[in-house]
């Protein structure tokens, strides 16, 4: 996307991680995501925020200008300090995420593999 939207979604959340603006989406394809009308505007998902409007969850505001792909779809991706993919979740529908567990188990064993390379050398 733009450097006005990656500005204005990083305010309106409050996310304070590193952010890559990928507009040829070169890198969004290398990790295997896309865009799917059909996957977006699944039944599922259509409930899912109803119930956010319902429960007064606010989403991003984001002007017309600014939106670009409404249908495309993300992931969670973790990589380490040199780049090596740790782990590579591509969204199968916009509520599919891996569970924090599953990111923690990631992160300790990622931790625990580099104390291992550490202590090697040693």
């Amino acid at each position: 996307g733009s450097v006005e939207g990656a500005q204005l979604w990083l305010e309106q959340t409050g996310c304070t991680f590193d952010i890559l603006l990928d507009p040829q989406r070169k890198v969004y394809r290398s990790f295997g995501l896309g865009s799917s009308y059909a996957k977006v505007m699944k039944f599922g998902c259509l409930l899912q925020y109803s119930e956010y409007v319902v429960a007064n969850i606010d989403f991003p505001d984001f002007p017309h200008r600014l939106l670009e792909d409404i249908y495309q779809l993300g992931g969670d991706f973790l990589l380490d300090s040199a780049g090596k993919v740790l782990l590579s979740h591509p969204s199968k529908n916009p509520l599919d995420r891996p569970t924090v567990e599953d990111v923690l188990q990631t992160v300790d064993s990622a931790g625990q593999s580099t104390n291992s390379a550490h202590k090697q050398k040693l």
